[in-house]
């Protein structure tokens, strides 16, 4: 018997929807797992792979499955919950979640500070900065791409440690700063531009948390400002309250 009713009754895209969706909330298909490919689910229904396409479109709205460029469309796993506090640390967060996190080093550069990012860091014109490029990931999945700028005069050898460290509480640490503070978050949701899509793996169309933040001493001076762009599909923020 065919699993899909021809002529009658709901579109057959959104059979197959159904019965994937079915099959995913039974555990026939497990979190993590990889669907079968357009072309798979194609022959296995006997439609043309738009049908299917749009089928696995439906799935996304409904945040059951999640789609990589390149790689095809994935069973959605539970969201981590990512802790921001005043001492937000990220191997620390993945620790606390019991998942294997590594970090990705992308690029540094010394260059000018952006207006944005002098006044963040209460610094002058024209004074410099490096910047910082990094990947993070849990349990093989990109949790964010992230860009850190920090003070040059204050840490003239960062990049050098933090290559070889691959941890801004290490680095720091290193060069002197050995706690420090969240002192400024802002969450918003947007849509990635091309760079982050692409670094993230995710379609454009898809909805990043794109947070700023500023990192500050003990003595309250600033000592990092970041960008993180956070996977809208993998991870929840959770806002702590400060006692």
């Amino acid at each position: 018997m065919s699993e899909i009713e021809r002529g009658r009754g709901a579109a057959i895209w959104s059979q197959i929807s159904a019965i994937l969706a079915g099959e995913i909330i039974r555990g026939q298909l497990r979190q993590g797992e990889q669907l079968p490919s357009a072309q798979e689910l194609a022959a296995r229904f006997d439609v043309n792979r738009h049908t299917v396409r749009r089928a696995i479109a439906a799935l996304e709205q409904r945040n059951l499955v999640r789609t990589e460029q390149g790689r095809g469309s994935f069973v959605q796993e539970q969201t981590l919950d990512y802790p921001i506090s005043r001492r937000t640390r990220f191997t620390q967060n993945m620790h606390n979640l019991n998942v294997e996190a590594d970090l990705e080093f992308l690029e540094d550069a010394r260059e000018t500070a952006p207006p944005k990012v002098a006044q963040a860091l209460g610094l002058d014109r024209h004074e410099y900065v490096y910047r910082v490029e990094t990947i993070s990931r849990a349990d093989g999945h990109i949790v964010d791409y992230s860009t850190a700028y920090f003070p040059a005069a204050r840490f003239p050898s960062l990049p050098a440690v933090y290559r070889r460290l691959l941890s801004v509480t290490r680095t720091l640490n290193e060069l002197g700063v050995t706690d420090y503070e969240r002192r400024f978050t802002r969450v918003s949701a947007r849509l990635p531009d091309a760079t982050t899509a692409r670094l993230m793996k995710q379609p454009a169309s898809r909805p990043i948390l794109y947070v700023q933040s500023i990192n500050a001493d003990l003595r309250g001076v600033p000592v990092q400002y970041g960008i993180t762009r956070f996977s809208g599909d993998w991870v929840q923020l959770v806002l702590m309250a400060e006692p």
